[in-house]
């Protein structure tokens, strides 16, 4: 049961990461405003949120000794897959604070960065809050208290890292994966027949067309010997 949740709250953590990452690279973009530096505030508190709750449901089965060896490895396993996606977390936090002080919102509107972006994002960040709309909230120069909130919530992130690696030892290299790397890639490449407006396509298993080849070559060498007698009345002349 234990597991299950963790499972289920990794994921959890896994979209609002993704959603964060995603909200970051628009900061400065043409698509930034003082709604997007809210929805930034909420996504990455909820991941925050969830990432204390793994903690405290995986640190207690990786510290008890009389674990069996198959359980410890699955917890193992959420356990790298957790430190990896909050160092994900910690890094997209540092690069939205660098953004965030280098294109404030109460400074004077320029050109900023044109990344192509239009339109809000307030889609993204509700379907990982499970909210229905992130209602936007005006106050005068939310963006530097909010900065000021960012640096000290990294600093907060980086202290639940160093407070993880002490009281859980679980070396990464030691960690087998289940399945091996781009397991998912290869199998929904291989699923069925890829069909484009209707029309089957499917691979040509049979012999190459001699025919074909052999026009190749030719071609090839007709090439050759024109490039050949270029070069010589190109030395000629």
């Amino acid at each position: 049961m234990a597991k299950e949740e963790c499972k289920a709250l990794l994921d959890a953590l896994n979209k609002a990461t993704a959603c964060y990452h995603h909200l970051v690279l628009t900061i400065g973009g043409s698509a930034d405003s003082q709604n997007l530096r809210e929805e930034l505030q909420k996504t990455r508190q909820k991941a925050q949120e969830l990432a204390v709750a793994i903690r405290a449901r995986l640190t207690p089965p990786l510290r008890d000794r009389g674990l069996g060896a198959e359980e410890r490895a699955e917890f193992e396993r959420l356990w790298v897959a957790f430190s990896g996606c909050l160092e994900l977390l910690e890094a997209d936090m540092r690069r939205a604070l660098a953004l965030g002080t280098e294109f404030p919102l109460h400074a004077p509107r320029r050109p900023l960065v044109r990344t192509g972006v239009e339109g809000g994002a307030s889609g993204v960040a509700a379907r990982a809050l499970s909210a229905r709309s992130l209602r936007h909230e005006a106050e005068r120069d939310f963006d530097v208290e909010d900065l000021h909130q960012l640096e000290r919530e990294i600093l907060k992130v980086g202290e639940m890292i160093q407070d993880m690696e002490m009281k859980v030892n679980v070396p990464r290299w030691t960690v087998q994966a289940r399945q091996t790397a781009g397991a998912e890639l290869l199998s929904s490449a291989s699923a069925g027949v890829s069909s484009v407006g209707g029309v089957s396509v499917q691979q040509r298993t049979g012999p190459c067309d001699l025919s074909k080849a052999l026009a190749a070559t030719i071609f090839s060498a007709v090439l050759l010997a024109a490039v050949a007698l270029a070069v010589c009345v190109a030395k000629l002349s």
